[in-house]
């Protein structure tokens, strides 16, 4: 969420690369991300590579938001 939070877009392997996590556990974790509506996926080619795209949603950034606001909470108390 934070590396998408700050790009258009990103696709899964600039995520894969940023991240260190692997192709499965990557999948995982975007399909958890989009149930819950905070990101959308849109699967395409790049010439004949497949490509994955990713990017966050209103309801992503403001989930995100709180997750930070919730964070500053603990670490001033």
């Amino acid at each position: 969420m934070s590396l998408l939070v700050s790009v258009e877009s990103a696709d899964f392997v600039y995520l894969k690369e940023q991240t260190g996590a692997t192709s499965g556990n990557l999948s995982v974790q975007l399909d958890k991300l989009q149930a819950a509506g905070y990101i959308e996926i849109e699967k395409g080619y790049k010439g004949k590579k497949p490509c994955t795209t990713c990017r966050i949603t209103p309801l992503g950034v403001d989930a995100f938001s709180n997750y930070i606001d919730a964070l500053k909470t603990y670490i001033n108390k």
